[in-house]
């Protein structure tokens, strides 16, 4: 059995039909594999779609403000992703005169793109051999071959690269590499895997020894990190409201949000109006009342948000700029723009 053949022959009888699979234009597949990245298809492809109705080439990309492009990535998370995209759409438009990179190594020195997003761009689109690894190869390797090598660490990185390198198809690895993603994907899944009418049952490691549930093997995360954000949402006699954008190199970077005060635990109205952020912010009369009375937890990879939207209805403030009518044409975090859905709704 050749490894590289049973997978392109499992792949031309299951493949998925995807958008940017009936072509080779390398815009398309940057598009898509940079969209992809800690992202299941059936999430992504709706935006792929969007973003591709507004920017059909590299050119239009370019010429968009970064608050469009946000705004069409709005709920994806991971937003350096979008403005690395956007970044590197202008250089290619203004630097490269539209014109992709044609090799893994240059394709590297795009900003955005890594290890991951260069093979596929490079052997999809051009035929060079680069093996792809992802968590789907990553998860096929690792049980196929029985390595316990954890896949979060510099050494199984490496491992594991060489191995998928040494395994492709150097005549056609565009397809090879498709074909392991998608066959982690609907196959060799995380969970449930299709391990009885699985090609490689016979001499697939984890099977044999009853070790699919333990691989790949990761090291342990680090611990969660606890914040508890209180959302001032100014509501003034004229309908306006504060809207900033986030600045720093933390979470949700470009994107808008209402006046924000962490503190280090849930806090009571007494607790909020105590606060010198809070007395700075408001001079006038002001009511206040909580608008979320169930708890609100926003889980991202590394950290919980323990969530508090305050309304604070005051006759004027020199700071609301944003009328309510135009609240929803910025780019917000997903836990601001569900808020918003729900307060808008019943503020009908």
């Amino acid at each position: 059995m050749v490894f590289h053949k049973e997978l392109i022959h499992w792949y031309l009888q299951n493949n998925r039909s995807l958008p940017w699979r009936k072509t080779k234009d390398p815009y398309f597949i940057w598009l898509s594999e940079i969209m992809l990245q800690q992202t299941r298809v059936a999430q992504g492809l709706p935006y792929f779609l969007r973003v591709t109705e507004a920017f059909p080439t590299v050119f239009d990309l370019a010429k968009a403000e970064e608050n469009e492009v946000l705004k069409l990535w709005q709920g994806l998370g991971y937003y350096s992703r979008a403005r690395n995209l956007h970044y590197t759409a202008k250089h290619i438009a203004n630097e490269l005169n539209g014109v992709f990179p044609d090799n893994y190594k240059t394709l590297l020195k795009l900003k955005g793109v890594g290890d991951y997003t260069a093979s596929a761009i490079a052997s999809i689109c051009y035929n060079e051999p680069v093996a792809v690894v992802d968590g789907n190869v990553y998860r096929v390797l690792s049980r196929y071959f029985g390595i316990q090598t954890p896949i979060n660490i510099t050494k199984g990185i490496k491992e594991f690269k060489e191995l998928a390198q040494s395994l492709i198809d150097v005549k056609n690895p565009g397809n090879y590499n498709q074909a392991i993603m998608d066959f982690g994907a609907l196959h060799c899944k995380p969970q449930n895997p299709l391990c009885d009418s699985c090609m490689f049952s016979e001499s697939c490691i984890a099977f044999n020894s009853d070790l699919v549930k333990e691989l790949p093997k990761k090291e342990k995360k680090l611990k969660v990190k606890k914040r508890f954000f209180n959302y001032l949402v100014v509501v003034t006699d004229t309908n306006e409201t504060i809207l900033e954008e986030r600045k720093g190199k933390g979470i949700w970077e470009g994107l808008y949000q209402f006046p924000l005060i962490e503190t280090e635990k849930y806090i009571d109205v007494n607790e909020l109006i105590d606060l010198d952020d809070f007395k700075n912010l408001f001079s006038k009369e002001t009511s206040i009342k909580l608008f979320n009375k169930k708890e609100i937890i926003h889980k991202l990879s590394h950290q919980h948000l323990y969530t508090q939207f305050w309304i604070v209805n005051t006759s004027f403030i020199k700071e609301a700029t944003t009328n309510w009518k135009e609240i929803k044409k910025q780019p917000v975090p997903v836990l601001i723009d569900k808020f918003l859905n729900e307060f808008l709704k019943l503020e009908k």
